[in-house]
Formats: C-alpha cells, sequence, structure tokens
C-alpha cells in the first residue's frame, strides 16, 4: 500500500494543488562505500517538516524551564531518528524495528497483566514472527486468528481452572493487538513514518482540543469512565488537528482521517482499559517524561492496521 497521491486514486495532496510543490524534486540519494540512502521526495519532506516542527517546539519548551517538559522534548528529539532511519532504510530495517518495539510492548503488557511465562513466551515468539511474516510473505498472516486460539493451549493442557481463561484471552488478545498491529509498520510500507507522524500530531491536537475547549459543557464529556481526560472535545480537536496535519502531509483521504483520529483516540482507550485493570498509572519507566512504550505507541497500535484497511 502506498499513500502517495501519485499512486492512490482518492488520496489527496492539496498543498502541492496550491503551492505548485512537487515533493519528487526533493529526492536525496546518499552512498558511503557500500552504504546506501535513497530517500524520495515525500520522505526528504516528511524529514524536513518533523526536524523543523522539534527545532519550534524547542523555543517554548526551554524558556518554560520546566524539567518534564524538556525531558518530554528530548525524548522526541531521540524518537525521530530511532524510528525514522529504519523506516528510510527499507522493508527489512522496518521489520526489524517492528520486531524489537513488539518485544518490549509485550514485555510491558506481560508484566501489566501478570501473563504466566508460557503465554508471554508465545507473545515473544509472535513479536518476531509476525513482522517477519508481513517482510517475507504476507499471506502467512491470514493464520494470525488461528493462531490466537492457539493461544489457549497452555491453560488448557496445565487444567488451570481458576485462571484459564483470562491466560488465554489475554495471550489471545496481546497477540492481536501489540504483535499483529505492529507487523503493520511493514505492511504499510513508505507509508510508515508518515502515520507515525500523523498520529503523533493528533494526539497533540487531541491534548489541544480538550484543554481549548473545556469551557463547554459537551465538550467535557467523558468518552468513557477508563479515561477521564479524554473528552468529546478532544475528539474535536483530534478531528480538525489530524485532518490539517494530513492535508499538509499531503496524505489526505477520508479513510485515512477516520484511521488516524479514531484510531489515535481509541488506542488510547484501549490501553487505558488495561493499565485500570492492572492498577497502574504508565505502562512502564522505559521512556523519560513519557513513562512505557506502550504509553507512546498505543495509538498506533490501532492507526496502523486502519489505515492498512481504510485508507
Amino acid at each position: 500500500m502506498s499513500l502517495d497521491p501519485s499512486q492512490r486514486p482518492g488520496v489527496l495532496d492539496p498543498l502541492a494543488a496550491w503551492t505548485g510543490l512537487d515533493r519528487t524534486a526533493y529526492a536525496l540519494d546518499l552512498r558511503l562505500g557500500g552504504w546506501h540512502l535513497d530517500l524520495d521526495g515525500r520522505a526528504v519532506f516528511l524529514l524536513a517538516l518533523t526536524v523543523g516542527i522539534l527545532a519550534v517546539a524547542a523555543v517554548p519548551v526551554l524558556l518554560s524551564r520546566k524539567p518534564e517538559l524538556r525531558r518530554r522534548w528530548t525524548t522526541w528529539a531521540l524518537i525521530l531518528p530511532v524510528i525514522g532511519i529504519p523506516m528510510w532504510l527499507g522493508p527489512g530495517a522496518t521489520a526489524l524495528l517492528a520486531v524489537l518495539l513488539a518485544l518490549q510492548a509485550v514485555r510491558e503488557f506481560s508484566r501489566m497483566t501478570r501473563l504466566p511465562r508460557p503465554e508471554t513466551a508465545i507473545l515473544l515468539v509472535l513479536a518476531v514472527a509476525y513482522p517477519l511474516a508481513a517482510w517475507l510473505d504476507p499471506g502467512l498472516l491470514a493464520l494470525v486468528p488461528l493462531v490466537a486460539l492457539l493461544c489457549a493451549v497452555p491453560a488448557v493442557l496445565s487444567g488451570d481452572l481458576e485462571r484459564g481463561m483470562e491466560r488465554a484471552t489475554g495471550a489471545a488478545f496481546g497477540s492481536i493487538w501489540l504483535c499483529w498491529s505492529l507487523a503493520h509498520l511493514v505492511l504499510v510500507g513508505s507509508d510508515a513514518f508518515l502515520l507515525c507522524f500523523a498520529a503523533a500530531a493528533t494526539d497533540v491536537a487531541a491534548w489541544c482540543g480538550g484543554q481549548g475547549l473545556k469551557r463547554f459543557a459537551w465538550a467535557r464529556r467523558s468518552l468513557s469512565p477508563l479515561s477521564p481526560n479524554k473528552t468529546v472535545g478532544g475528539l474535536v480537536g483530534a478531528a480538525v488537528g489530524g485532518t490539517i496535519v494530513l492535508l499538509v502531509l499531503g496524505a489526505f483521504s477520508a479513510g485515512l482521517v477516520l484511521a488516524v483520529v479514531l484510531g489515535g483516540v481509541g488506542g488510547d482507550l484501549v490501553e487505558s482499559m488495561v493499565k485500570r485493570r492492572a492498577g497502574v498509572k504508565d505502562a512502564g519507566t522505559w521512556l523519560p517524561g513519557f513513562g512505557g512504550l506502550l504509553d507512546r505507541v498505543d495509538s498506533l497500535l490501532l492507526v496502523l492496521p486502519l489505515a492498512w484497511v481504510l485508507a
């Protein structure tokens, strides 16, 4: 799949139409010995846009003199090359990135849900297998529903009547929510960074909408008791912000707006459900200023598969 406006009917690039900007003219081809990095014009545009936004955001962060904001900015500055470079190197490097993200996500999920070792081992195997399958033979992912059912095998063989159902459903849910969803980083191809950027920007827009519209009673209504901070105002902010971001990125379509907005808000709520059940505030302490890895990729866990289907 590609969200490139020149290749996908129904995907619009209004910015190019308004400004006459030809993004393909900014392709970058770097060669150093046996190493080769070939970025198309859209990738270069996204890289420049992201670096520019980080640079602009650094000004109010430094002026605020708040250590928490500085930690968050630093984390984002570190995340950019970590996720961007593998995605630009190609599907093999993206698959490796998806594996590493899935392994850490499984680690946090298993600790929060107190998943026994056999089920945790299954999820760790799937964290490697699904991204590799998405890279080498995507047709193998048709077996995902069957594998989810087979997650009940350890509980069945051990005859666990007390926690068997919880173990089986927890492992099955984790196999799809974490391992299968992150494998879509590979399936969406060259648009992986675009979707990550759009999801992160929409998340910020949702926060701005929730804060800016809270003077209105309707905007303060909570979307779910799981997370009182997720409000109707935040959803409106996400819808407006997500639409603007996709227009700027030159990848606007109705399906993609739905994927980014509903996936982003819904992903946060799903993780809130898991954390509430576990009785924890954050999924971990892996990322300074942000909590665990799951606290950063929760939106992507729904955005990626929804974008693959709807865009």
